[in-house]
């Protein structure tokens, strides 16, 4: 290693014990997120600068139980610390992170990585909260029985980390020798379990490693008699069988109606401040195709879904408030029960929750799936979560189509449908697992879900605030990218060929678009979907919100004034029939995945037949439920 190649640092540690935190307070904002060569698992690296000047480079390594792998995220982080990886070069320091609270679990970790002959730094995190438990730490003891330095953090607090950065500013570098160590088998636990001689033998490593654990935890920590019993006073109400999903829908209920009504003032303010910039294009540049290009395409385009920002915001301030105060874990037992009632086990909850935010990355997280069934159902399944790519469409045609009416004096209706969408989308999902997971005889509740408990925490408002800033930036972003290029192309084939002399319909309809839109509307047309529609359906397949600037270039092509990209609720509630409207809003339920999606499905299962067959069953599904809707609709006067 060159001298003038900062220094890298690896963080190890459990899922929940805080690592991201540290690794955020330790970075800020000079973090790069990718994922590793060949496979799906977010690869997370950051600059951190000491006080004197120093340079490291901080990996924030995958959260694992242990250095034997069973999913791929767990071989990421066992090959790293191994110096397997081929694109990752072997760490000069491992940073341990453990939970000071939890303790017994956490230093199994820290005494596999041990052997391994890389120096080693304990990080203990959270320690504001084991004071607060009664839970007292020698870490000269601690320092003494494993062999390594200790020391605080609190990852919460904005100085949470002062400790481990001075301590690093002094740290002499890698030269150190360490002690000796036997080195440890790094096989993994399922090529094993086929051969009794060696289950028995990693059977008896497991006991004695956890013999050590006791023994290093009686010499260094002193816990409490009783330790402190808030956790599980909450949980006794959180976890109850009748009261804690009644509690789950409540917050999901509450959560779709702030969407709506705390929203408002920001989104009346994008849209009248895109409204002003569209009046300043209009009246500085002549008619013209540079003025419908910046007008019709790029504004009314890009300002149509950027007008949706607040409420994804709020959506996923309410996610990551909830995550962050220990709900989510336990929102995933109390949905092991009606998931395991369709046969899969409780492990597919975290991929599918992850795809409310987006398809993409919950299908990502099934390499946490050892079951290889299991898997695939749940890949299938994950588009049917209502991701918040469809979040601006559903606002534009609930606002358009759903009165903004109270019931009961307080429950807003808007917010209800809302809910509703989302719950359908669920429902769906387990329906389609159900499907299919019966041809294969599978035994239906056999999925058991095991994973840790965090403790309840006030979730740190730093936190919060970066999480919805990347939320922000990556939504402006995909809007100044994807999105605009996609308008910018509608644009075209929206503007020509110009309209013949003497014309009755608008401009749009004799361009390529509108024959576009005409072709697919004649196969639409029995679910309720006109031209404008179909057209706005093709670049959707891009990205589901780009459906929103796509209606908004159409209308805006096709009427007079320049206000209407961002006024597309009046607009299509004056020319759609309310069965219409409705019909649109059921599709998007199901609607066919993004093509991104259907790219990830391909690469993870290895072949294009399931990513084929899921964009086939979505359309099926999309295309039935619209019928139906459209003609319920029509009987009942829509």
């Amino acid at each position: 290693m060159s001298p003038a190649e900062p220094l890298r640092i690896a963080l190890l540690g459990n899922p929940n014990c805080g690592k991201t935190a540290i690794f955020n307070l330790l970075t800020g904002s000079r973090q790069k997120v990718a994922n590793y060569a060949g496979v799906t698992v977010e690869r997370k690296e950051g600059v951190l600068r000491t006080p004197s000047g120093r340079v490291y480079a901080v990996l924030d390594l995958p959260g694992v139980y242990s250095l034997r792998p069973l999913s791929a995220d767990e071989a990421v982080t066992r090959d790293i610390l191994t110096g397997r990886h081929p694109d990752e070069p072997r760490p000069d320091l491992i940073v341990c992170i453990a939970d000071a609270t939890h303790l017994r679990l956490n230093l199994r970790l820290v005494l596999e990585a041990r052997p391994l002959g890389v120096p080693m730094l304990l990080v203990l995190n959270m320690m504001d909260l084991a004071r607060a438990q009664g839970i007292t730490i020698d870490r000269e003891a601690l320092e003494r029985e494993l062999g390594i330095p200790v020391v605080e953090t609190i990852g919460v607090a904005r100085d949470g980390a002062a400790e481990l950065v001075g301590w690093l500013d002094r740290w002499p570098g890698p030269a150190r020798p360490q002690g000796a160590h036997p080195p440890l088998p790094l096989h993994s636990l399922t090529a094993i379990q086929d051969v009794d001689g060696q289950a028995e033998d990693e059977l008896r490593r497991a006991m004695d490693l956890q013999a050590e654990v006791r023994r290093i935890l009686s010499a260094a920590v002193v816990e409490p008699a009783q330790r402190p019993s808030r956790d599980e006073a909450i949980d006794r109400f959180v976890l109850h069988p009748v009261f804690g999903p009644v509690l789950l829908l409540v917050i999901l209920f509450l959560v779709f109606q702030a969407v709506f009504s705390w929203a408002a003032l920001p989104m009346d303010a994008i849209k009248q401040g895109v409204e002003a910039v569209a009046g300043v294009v209009q009246g500085a540049l002549p008619e013209g195709p540079l003025r419908s290009l910046l007008t019709d395409g790029v504004i009314a385009g890009a300002g149509s879904v950027l007008v949706f920002l607040p409420q994804i915001l709020i959506l996923f301030f309410f996610i990551l408030l909830l995550e962050d105060s220990g709900y989510l874990p336990r929102a995933a037992f109390l949905l092991d029960r009606p998931m395991a009632a369709v046969g899969l086990s409780g492990r597919s909850f975290i991929p599918l929750l992850s795809s409310f935010a987006c398809a993409v990355p919950g299908i990502m997280a099934t390499r946490t799936i050892t079951d290889a069934r299991d898997r695939f159902v749940t890949i299938m399944i994950a588009p049917l979560m209502t991701c918040s790519a469809r979040l601006p469409v559903y606002a534009l045609l609930i606002g358009a189509f759903i009165p903004s009416r109270k019931l009961a004096g307080w429950l807003d209706l808007q917010g209800l449908v809302l809910f509703l969408l989302y719950l359908g989308g669920i429902a769906s999902a387990m329906a389609v697992a159900w499907v299919l997971k019966r041809p294969q005889g599978d035994a239906v509740g056999a999925g058991t879900l095991m994973m840790e408990l965090p403790a309840y925490r006030w979730p740190s408002l730093r936190h919060l605030g970066y999480g919805l800033y990347e939320r922000a930036r990556i939504f402006i972003r995909s809007v100044g990218g994807i999105i605009l290029a996609l308008m910018v192309l509608l644009w075209a084939l929206s503007s020509y060929p110009a309209a013949p002399l003497g014309a009755e319909q608008p401009a749009i309809y004799y361009s390529f678009a509108g024959r576009i839109g005409r072709g697919l509307a004649e196969l639409l047309a029995p679910i309720g979907f006109n031209w404008q529609i179909s057209i706005a359906l093709v670049p959707g397949l891009a990205a589901r919100e780009v459906a929103v600037g796509a209606l908004g270039t159409v209308y805006a092509l096709s009427a007079q004034d320049a206000g209407t990209a961002v006024s597309l609720g009046p607009i299509i509630a004056s020319q759609w029939s309310l069965a219409t409207g409705l019909s649109l809003l059921v599709w998007y339920v199901f609607a066919p995945q993004c093509v991104s999606t259907l790219v990830t499905v391909r690469r993870e299962l290895g072949r294009w037949r399931p990513a084929l067959t899921m964009a086939g069953y979505l359309f099926a599904l999309a295309y039935a439920a619209s019928f139906v809707t459209y003609h319920l609709a029509k009987v009942w006067g829509g």
